[in-house]
């Protein structure tokens, strides 16, 4: 074998009571999870706004933006609900790169997963204590699960994952949203099935166990644009694109139909300040048709405190090492103006 078995780590059990979510913060993260499943269900009008860094590299930096993202939620929570994006996990197209905190607490070291998880868990709890606000995060490896169960209140899965079996079948034990993103390809009907497959019981082998799920009827799509076979990027969020997933959902059985629109990724092109445009679009179209105001939950926005992207050790605070990032500044105005919308 080719393994080298470096050493064994806690079991998410050991890591959750090792450190552990304060009581107080659990009644937060409770009230937090049941206004973000109303939206999904459709029983809350308010817009789902996900947002923050490409990944989550800096504690301090991390819940500065979390903090000024919660004075930004306290004038706009009547319409919307801001999620912050907290991502610490990084997939990586080649498989090269900062893959993210849980691999790398120190982005410029080597990976030290025990570190990781233990930083992880910290800068998820102080951010949720200094905020107010329970976050995002997506889930590049199934079987870490339970390390994060009790402190997310939406995951997201990639569009490299999307299509995989044990993504599908963990997320159906799910008691949160998950946003099932459409693959690289931009095959819808593969990322309807992954819903599909997620809204449903399965029983299969999770960390040695045998377990049975329920389904988890919040589920539902995310689009993020496509990759054509040439290697150009298509967008997805037009009026025809969201106009079309509608009918695909009025022809399956699915429950809570919802799509959240990513700003970012093959939608922007990697061009980060279209983000901007894209959300204003996007919002458009919800105002031109009530079934896609319906159908249409949220968006995604990649941003943090400095615009653009770093390489790793740039030393610039709040500044992407991943994919570059809107500014505060554009970001804030960017939320009101959405509320405006609503």
């Amino acid at each position: 074998m080719s393994f080298e078995f470096i050493k064994k780590l806690p079991t998410p059990d050991e890591i959750r009571i090792q450190f552990a979510v304060p009581s107080d913060l659990v009644k937060v993260k409770e009230e937090k999870d049941r206004e973000i499943r109303d939206v999904i269900t459709g029983k809350s009008k308010k817009f789902l706004v996900i947002i923050g860094p490409c990944s989550a590299d800096n504690e301090d930096a991390v819940c500065d933006y979390v903090t000024r993202l919660a004075k930004v939620n306290e004038k706009v929570k009547d319409k919307l609900i801001l999620i912050p994006r907290i991502y610490t996990n990084k997939p990586r197209t080649t498989g090269e790169g900062y893959k993210g905190i849980v691999h790398q607490p120190d982005p410029e070291q080597k990976p030290d997963f025990l570190a990781g998880l233990i930083a992880m868990r910290k800068m998820h709890i102080r951010a949720i204590a200094e905020s107010g606000l329970t976050a995002a995060d997506e889930m590049l490896y199934p079987e870490n699960w339970g390390y994060v169960s009790d402190i997310l209140s939406y995951v997201a899965i990639g569009a490299r994952s999307v299509e995989d079996q044990q993504h599908r079948i963990v997320v159906s034990g799910f008691d949160i949203p998950a946003g099932m993103k459409n693959p690289t390809s931009g095959n819808l009907t593969v990322m309807l099935n992954s819903v599909y497959a997620s809204q449903h019981a399965h029983s299969f082998i999770y960390r040695g166990w045998e377990v049975k799920t329920n389904g988890n009827e919040l589920a539902h799509t995310v689009l993020r644009g496509a990759t054509n076979k040439h290697g150009g990027n298509l967008p997805n969020y037009h009026y025809e694109d969201l106009n079309l997933l509608l009918t695909l959902y009025n022809e399956r059985d699915l429950k809570n139909p919802a799509a959240i629109i990513d700003t970012n990724h093959s939608n922007s092109n990697k061009d980060f300040k279209q983000q901007i445009r894209i959300v204003k679009e996007v919002m458009h179209s919800r105002k031109l048709n009530a079934d896609i105001h319906k159908l249409v939950k949220g968006v995604m926005v990649e941003s943090y405190i400095e615009e653009g992207c770093q390489k790793v050790g740039g030393g610039i605070y709040g500044k992407s090492i991943t994919d570059p990032c809107l500014g505060w500044k554009d970001t804030e105005q960017l939320i009101y103006d959405i509320a405006e919308y609503e």
